[in-house]
């Protein structure tokens, strides 16, 4: 019972009026005195950040925070597959005649999961790394390998939550929320990096100044709050390392796998 009520609340707040009302918020000058409760709250290193936390001017501001130079390390093999952020890995595996299979009880088509893009038939037998980020993780997206980027999409749509509960509870929320879609060309295939907005998240936003050719560890975009992001790997170009599997943190930067 309480688990259909949750779920028939979420469907009723989950328009993006009311993201807007909270971006502008966290983007207000009021929003500065809640920085120091928001970082003791999650437990945020906030060592690693860039800036003291007076120096940020609002909750967004820190929320998308850089962090020290050093504070991550990208895995130097050519051929490794890093992950693009800080994130708990909540689904992972071969995709299956073009399905994602069993996302916290959940199947995906890679055609819905990319708005029925041409470019899906690269995905059909490919893999899959589902990499959900939350209040506690930094919030920048780097770029998960060497390449070249062939297209981007912005996909319109809801802001379902992405956690336990909205992955289990709402029907197929990767697929239905907004979502932006890079997807960078390399050595020896093709990678899609599939950012998922959430409740609450006011953007999904590319770093500037945009640009095509990309090294592995630049960084590519940004959450306004938490989200997940989906990558995808090009039909037999991939190998997962040993111990890849859902229930792992990562860190941005971290060899996930070899690019074959």
């Amino acid at each position: 019972m309480m688990g259909w009520l949750f779920q028939a609340m979420t469907e009723l707040s989950s328009r993006k009026w009311i993201s807007r009302l909270t971006g502008r918020f966290a983007q207000s000058k009021a929003s500065r005195g809640w920085i120091p409760r928001f970082a003791n709250m999650y437990n945020i290193q906030v060592e690693e950040a860039e800036k003291p936390l007076h120096e940020y001017s609002t909750l967004n501001e820190f929320f998308t925070r850089r962090l020290k130079p050093g504070s991550r390390v990208i895995h130097e093999e050519t051929t490794a597959l890093i992950s693009p952020v800080d994130a708990l890995i909540t689904g992972a595996g071969p995709i299956k005649s073009g399905t994602i299979v069993n996302v916290k009880g959940q199947d995906y088509t890679i055609e819905e999961l990319l708005n029925r893009s041409p470019r899906a038939g690269h995905y059909l037998e490919g893999y899959y790394i589902v990499l959900y980020l939350s209040p506690t993780d930094y919030h920048r997206i780097h770029t998960p390998v060497d390449g070249r980027i062939v297209e981007r999409e912005h996909v319109l749509g809801k802001v379902y939550p992405v956690n336990d509960f909205g992955l289990r509870r709402m029907r197929r929320v990767l697929s239905r929320n907004e979502r932006l879609i890079t997807y960078i060309k390399h050595a020896t295939g093709e990678t899609a990096v599939v950012k998922v907005g959430a409740m609450n998240v006011s953007s999904i936003r590319y770093c500037e100044p945009i640009h095509d050719n990309v090294k592995k560890g630049e960084e590519l975009a940004y959450f306004e709050f938490g989200s997940t992001v989906v990558l995808l790997t090009k039909d037999d170009t991939f190998v997962p390392r040993q111990d890849l599997a859902v229930g792992l943190k990562v860190r941005m930067g971290e060899k996930l796998g070899e690019l074959v």
